[in-house]
C-alpha cells in the first residue's frame, strides 16, 4: 500500500515560489519520492494527496512533456503517479485520479454531493406515457432488460429486481468521483458526477453529468467533440463522437454513435450504431443500426434492425398522447421513407416497405415482405427466406462484433434457423392454411391482421416455410449423429455402429427445451427457463449476480435445449416413437434435407444473379456503347461467377451434397 507523508517546509517553500497556494499546507499529503518542482501555479484546498512525477507523456505529433500539475485549482483531490494536469480553467473537486492520467485544457471536473454515477436512473423505455421504466446499472444485459421491460405483470419479480438494482446503485454511491488510470481528457467542458474507467479517451466533450464510462484496458471507450451525456451508463468498447446527445440512456458494449445522433430515454445493447438520426424511448437490442438523417426510432423494441433513410414511426393517434408502442422482431429491415403507426408488431426477418397505418401484427409470419400498395398493407409470407440479403445479414453479424471486452454482458445467438424462428414458421403454415380454408382456395386475396395476402403469395409461403423447416430438421439430425459440435465430422471410431447407437445418440440429454421458445433480445432460449428464472428471482433465490450467471448458463446450454425441441419435432414430423426410428426413416429425412438445401441455394443463386442483370448496368460506361458499359460494370463489380457470395453458394451446395451422401452411406450400412 502506498505510503504518504506531510510536506516538508522546504517543499512548501518551493511550491510557493512556483506560484502555488493552499488554504492549509497541512492538509496536503504526498507519496514517497514526491518532488515539488513539477507543481506550478496550483491552488490547493481541502484534503489533497499527490503521487510522484517521474515519467514523460508523448502526445500526437511526437510532442513529449514530463508529468506535472500546472495552472489549476484542486479541492479534495487524490492524484496518482505520473499524471499530467494542465490548464483547468475552473477547478477539479472531490475526485480520485489514478496513475498516468492526462487532463488538459478542460473547464470543470467536479463531484457535487452524493452520486451513484448513473446507476439506478429510471429510463422510461418503449412507452413515453410511463409504465415500463427500467432502472439501469453498470452490468445491465439485454436479456435481463427484456424481462424487466416486458414482464411487468410479474410484479414480485419486478419489485425484487428493482430492489437489487437499487442496492447495487447504493453500493456505488459516493461523494468522490473517480478517474481510473491511463485516462486522457483534453479540450473538454464540464464533467460532473461522472465515473471514468481505465483507458478512456475524452477529447472535446462538451458536458457529462451523472454517469459512468465503464472503460477498461481491453476495451477502452472514446468520447469525442461536442458530446453531451446526462444520466447515462456507457459500456466498454463504445465510441461516441460528433456532438451526439445522450440523455437517460444505457449504451451497451461495442456501440458506435456519431454525426449528431440524438438518443433519449433509451436502451442500446451490444454493437448498436446510431448516426445522424434520432431515438426516443426505444429498446435497441443487439445490432440495431440507424445510419441516416431524418430516421426516427421511437417507442419500439428492435434487434438486428437495419433502419433505412427517413424510416420512422408514430406512437400516438392524437387522443391520449404518446402511449402506444411497437415491436419489430429480430433481423428486420425498413426501407427508405418507410413508416409504421404504432401499435404494431412486425415478424422476424421482415422487410418493411412503404407506409403502414393499419396496426398489423405479422409476428406469426416471419421472413416476409410488408409492402404498401395504394395505402393498403400487403404481406408476402416467407419470401425473405430466398433473399441474398437475409443470408448476408446472418453471416455478417458475428463478423461485426466490436466487443473486445472478455466479459461480455449480452448473450447473443446468431442462428438464422432456431426453435424460435422454426416454431414461428410452423405456426405460419397453420395460419396460412386456416385463412385459406376459411376464405376458400380460389380466393384472389386474403385478409390477415389488417394485411392483404395474395393467393399466389400464400401458396408460395407455405412451400417456403416447409422447405426451411426441413432444412433445419435435417441440419440438426446430421449434426447429432455425425458431427462433434464444432462442425467437424466425427472420427470413424466415434460414428454409430448400429441403429441402437443412432437411437441413443438421438435421445435428448435434458428434458429442458420442450414447448415455446423466446428471443430475449438476442438470446434464444426456452420459455420454461425464463419462467423458472423469474420465479427464482421473485422468491429471492437469485441475487443480481446470480441472475447474470443464470442467463449465461441458459445461453451456454442452447444446443442441448435445442435438440430436445428438435427431437420432439422429428417424432411428430414422422408420427413415430423413437423405437420406430429406422435407417430408412432417417435416410428419407436426409434426402428431404438435401432437397431443401439445394432448393434454397438455387433460389439464393437466382436472387444474387439479379445484382448482375442488364438493369444493374445502368450508370456504367456512360460515354460508351453496350460493350463498354458491360466492361465498366465488370471492372467495378466483377464477374458474377467470381463473386464471393456466388462462389460460397455453389460450394455450400456441393459440401451439403457430399455430407448427404456420407450420411446416407452410413445409415445404409446400419440397416
Amino acid at each position: 500500500m502506498k505510503q504518504y507523508r506531510k510536506l516538508a517546509d522546504a517543499e512548501i517553500d518551493v511550491l510557493m515560489h512556483q506560484g502555488c497556494t493552499a488554504t492549509s499546507w497541512n492538509d496536503i499529503e504526498v507519496a514517497d519520492g514526491f518532488k515539488p518542482e513539477w507543481i506550478t501555479n496550483v491552488d490547493f484546498s481541502g484534503r489533497i494527496r499527490l503521487g510522484v512525477f517521474e515519467t514523460s507523456h508523448k502526445q500526437m505529433g511526437g510532442v513529449e512533456f514530463h508529468s506535472a500539475i500546472r495552472n489549476t485549482r484542486l479541492h479534495n483531490v487524490e492524484i496518482g503517479d505520473n499524471c499530467w494536469i494542465d490548464r483547468i480553467h475552473n477547478y477539479i473537486a472531490n475526485y480520485r485520479i489514478g496513475d498516468n492520467v492526462v487532463i488538459e485544457n478542460t473547464n470543470l471536473i467536479v463531484c457535487d454531493g452524493e452520486s451513484t454515477f448513473g446507476n439506478g436512473v429510471m429510463v422510461p423505455v418503449m412507452n413515453e406515457g410511463g409504465g415500463r421504466e427500467i432502472p439501469i446499472y453498470d452490468r445491465l444485459s439485454a436479456p435481463l432488460a427484456y424481462m424487466l421491460t416486458l414482464y411487468r405483470h410479474e410484479k414480485e419479480f419486478i419489485n425484487k429486481m428493482e430492489d437489487m438494482i437499487r442496492e447495487y446503485a447504493d453500493s456505488r454511491r459516493d461523494t468522490m468521483g473517480k478517474i481510473e488510470s491511463n485516462v486522457r481528457i483534453f479540450n473538454c467542458g464540464t464533467i460532473k458526477n461522472t465515473f471514468i474507467g481505465s483507458g478512456a479517451t475524452l477529447g472535446g466533450v462538451s458536458k457529462l453529468s451523472n454517469g459512468s464510462i465503464n472503460s477498461n484496458p481491453s476495451a477502452p471507450i472514446h468520447l469525442g467533440s461536442g458530446v453531451k451525456c446526462n444520466d447515462f451508463i456507457i459500456s466498454s468498447g463504445t465510441e461516441i463522437t460528433d456532438s451526439t446527445l445522450v440523455s437517460r440512456c444505457f449504451i451497451g458494449q461495442g456501440c458506435i454513435m456519431g454525426k449528431h445522433y440524438s438518443a433519449l430515454d433509451s436502451l442500446f445493447f451490444a454493437n448498436c450504431q446510431g448516426f445522424h438520426g434520432e431515438a426516443t424511448a426505444i429498446f435497441a437490442g443487439p445490432y440495431t443500426v440507424s445510419h441516416h438523417k431524418s430516421s426516427l426510432l421511437i417507442a419500439g423494441m428492435f434487434s438486428f434492425l437495419n433502419a433505412g433513410s427517413a424510416s420512422n414511426q408514430s406512437n400516438h393517434m392524437y387522443k391520449l398522447g404518446p402511449i402506444h408502442q411497437g415491436m419489430v422482431e429480430r433481423g428486420s429491415k425498413t426501407t427508405s421513407n418507410s413508416y409504421l403507426l404504432w401499435p404494431a408488431k412486425i415478424g422476424t426477418f421482415t422487410l418493411v416497405m412503404g407506409r403502414h397505418t393499419k396496426h398489423s401484427d405479422t409476428s406469426e409470419l416471419p421472413f416476409s415482405y410488408l409492402i404498401e400498395n395504394a395505402t393498403e398493407s400487403y404481406l408476402v409470407p416467407a419470401v425473405n427466406l430466398r433473399s441474398v440479403g437475409t443470408i448476408r445479414d446472418a453471416q455478417k453479424w458475428p463478423k461485426r462484433d466490436e466487443r473486445k471486452d472478455p466479459d461480455k454482458l449480452d448473450c447473443i445467438n446468431f442462428n438464422l434457423l432456431s426453435p424460435y424462428t422454426v416454431q414461428k414458421m410452423l405456426s405460419g403454415i397453420k395460419v396460412l392454411k386456416k385463412i385459406q380454408g376459411l376464405a376458400g382456395e380460389t380466393s384472389e386475396e386474403y385478409i390477415y391482421q389488417n394485411c392483404h395476402i395474395r393467393n399466389s403469395s400464400l401458396k408460395s409461403g407455405i412451400k417456403l416455410y416447409n422447405i426451411a423447416i426441413m432444412k433445419f430438421l435435417g441440419n440438426s439430425i446430421i449434426s447429432r449423429i455425425m458431427m462433434d459440435g464444432k462442425g467437424n465430422i466425427l472420427p470413424t471410431e466415434q460414428l454409430p455402429k448400429s441403429m441402437d447407437d443412432v437411437r441413443n445418440m438421438l435421445k435428448p440429454t435434458t428434458s429442458t427445451g420442450s414447448g415455446m421458445w423466446v428471443d430475449l433480445s438476442g438470446m434464444i432460449c426456452p420459455q420454461s427457463e425464463v419462467s423458472k428464472m423469474i420465479a427464482d428471482i421473485a422468491k429471492g433465490d437469485l441475487t443480481l449476480a446470480g441472475a447474470e450467471e443464470r442467463i449465461r448458463e441458459i445461453h451456454s446450454n442452447y444446443y442441448d435445449y435445442e435438440w430436445t425441441w428438435v427431437y420432439e419435432l422429428l417424432l411428430n414430423h414422422f408420427d413415430i416413437s423413437i423405437k420406430d426410428v429406422t435407417a430408412d426413416v432417417l435416410i428419407d429425412c436426409v434426402e428431404q434435407w438435401y432437397d431443401a438445401v439445394a432448393n434454397l441455394d438455387d433460389m439464393l443463386y437466382q436472387d444474387a444473379k439479379k445484382e448482375f442483370n442488364m438493369q444493374s448496368h445502368t450508370g456504367f460506361g456512360v460515354d460508351g456503347d453496350e460493350k463498354e458499359k458491360a466492361l465498366d460494370f465488370e471492372q467495378v463489380r466483377g464477374k458474377f461467377e467470381d463473386n464471393s457470395f456466388v462462389k460460397n453458394c455453389i460450394e455450400h451446395k456441393q459440401r451439403k451434397k457430399a455430407l448427404a451422401d456420407q450420411a446416407i452411406a452410413l445409415l445404409k450400412s446400419l440397416k
